[in-house]
């Protein structure tokens, strides 16, 4: 029984999370310049130069240049949690 309890929190807990490490280790050795990124804080920016621990982005438009260590990236190009919804149109003012 305990020879099973530990196979179903090995296949449970275990085993997914070191695939979402060994997943995310992989996408940040694999990070090149140009690339689009976002950082655990939600920083996002493209990719100047990338050394062996840290990356240096570019953020925003007056082109400020950050470094980062790489365990800070959190993914590949942009995130966003939802998708705003189009403001709806008001008929009323369309027809005056």
């Amino acid at each position: 029984m305990i020879v099973v309890m530990i196979a179903i929190m090995y296949f449970m807990l275990i085993r997914p999370e070191n695939k979402k490490k060994k997943a995310a280790e992989e996408m940040r050795s694999s990070l090149k310049v140009g690339d689009t990124i976002t950082t655990i804080g939600g920083v996002v920016g493209t990719i100047c130069a990338v050394k062996e621990q840290t990356i240096v982005m570019e953020t925003g438009a007056d082109r400020v240049r950050i470094e980062f260590t790489k365990w800070a990236i959190s993914s590949k190009g942009t995130q966003s949690t939802e998708e705003a919804p189009a403001p709806e149109k008001d008929e009323k003012k369309e027809k005056k």
